[in-house]
């Protein structure tokens, strides 16, 4: 079990810095040797061999204290071009989940609402929201992105599931008690997003109209496009394309712990809940401690960020007011190089 350190702060936005609900406010560095360091480092993945460990780079945004200090754009897109989400998706459905707690309409730690489950001697009728959000809810599942191998995230999205995303991973059979064992599961998002949508009462441009209103709204964030299957249900686990800049004001808003324009959107305690760390087993790799739908430590203790397929990032950095954005296209081998470059970027402003 990975030992708990004590969280650290999440700093409030200054008070001489405007929200960036409409425009971002730029900053400068913190001092001229850390602009020309971070600079050079912006250049170097810019610059880099697509063919390299970092493969292709497309954009980066650096945000300090709620103003923007440096963006970069790979030709053919721009701050008005939205981009991949791959799983940072995954942490939008663990702020619209909030959004339904803070309503009364969710308790996580309640068996979750999945009709499948319901039949009597079923074990996976056990199986809490908590369990889910914390990949920990013991289904079988095989989290593979190599073609060729057998993939039940594959099958989910492209394959035999896709047109009821949910549905695939609720038919599913336990393989460990649930809370007993951690697995990356794609699957396990869509159904949150399905007990989501049945919380709310909404059908698929319900729930749209939901994260509309209640969360890309407030926030600004007018790039965002959720993907649906036909079912209706949001494939919460892969696909909400926004600008980066938008990725950073959903950054920015876990940063301020759920705050925006000093209004409390999530309710306290939700951010400190996604970033307190799920046990994890011995052989998970050192950089992937997990909270609930977003990982931990990546970029040194106490950080926390949203992860996407082909090296997509987020990087909330607490102790330095600082939020990283990544867009990109890296080889799942060398992904762990990315982790590298974002790492080194965050250290300087240490």
């Amino acid at each position: 079990m990975t030992a708990q350190a004590p969280l650290p702060p999440l700093p409030r936005q200054p008070a001489n810095t405007p929200w960036p609900t409409s425009d971002w406010p730029t900053g400068v560095f913190p001092s001229p040797a850390v602009e020309a360091r971070a600079l050079a480092h912006l250049e170097a993945a810019f610059s880099a061999d697509p063919a390299g460990e970092l493969g292709e780079t497309h954009a980066a945004v650096i945000v300090q204290g709620g103003r923007l200090l440096a963006e970069r754009y790979a030709p053919g897109y721009g701050p008005d071009a939205t981009c991949r989400s791959w799983s940072m998706a995954k942490s939008i459905t663990q702020a619209l989940v909030g959004l339904a707690v803070g309503d009364g309409l969710i308790d996580i730690r309640a068996p979750a609402d999945v009709p499948a489950w319901r039949s009597p001697g079923d074990p996976r009728g056990s199986i809490t929201l908590d369990h889910l959000l914390r990949m920990s809810s013991g289904l079988a599942w095989v989290e593979d992105y190599t073609p060729g191998n057998p993939s039940d995230v594959i099958a989910m999205l492209f394959g035999e599931g896709r047109e009821d995303v949910a549905a695939y991973a609720e038919a599913v059979p336990l393989a460990h008690p649930p809370g007993s064992f951690w697995q990356y599961s794609s699957g396990t998002t869509n159904i949150i997003a399905h007990c989501l949508a049945r919380a709310l009462g909404v059908d698929g441009a319900g729930l749209e109209a939901f994260m509309r209103e209640r969360l890309f709204g407030p926030l600004g964030m007018t790039s965002a496009e959720p993907r649906f299957d036909a079912a209706g249900t949001f494939i919460g686990s892969s696909f909400c394309f926004c600008t980066p800049r938008d990725f950073a004001r959903f950054g920015l808003l876990y940063l301020r712990d759920g705050v925006w324009e000093d209004r409390r959107l999530l309710p306290e305690g939700w951010v400190d809940y996604a970033r307190t760390p799920t046990f994890q087993q011995a052989d998970v790799e050192p950089d992937s401690d997990y909270g609930a739908q977003w990982w931990l430590n990546m970029a040194g203790p106490g950080t926390f960020s949203a992860n996407g397929y082909e090296g997509q990032h987020i990087v909330v950095c607490p102790d330095r007011d600082l939020i990283l954005v990544r867009h990109g296209a890296t080889p799942t081998l060398t992904q762990p190089a990315v982790k590298t470059w974002l790492r080194d970027l965050a250290d300087m402003f240490g």
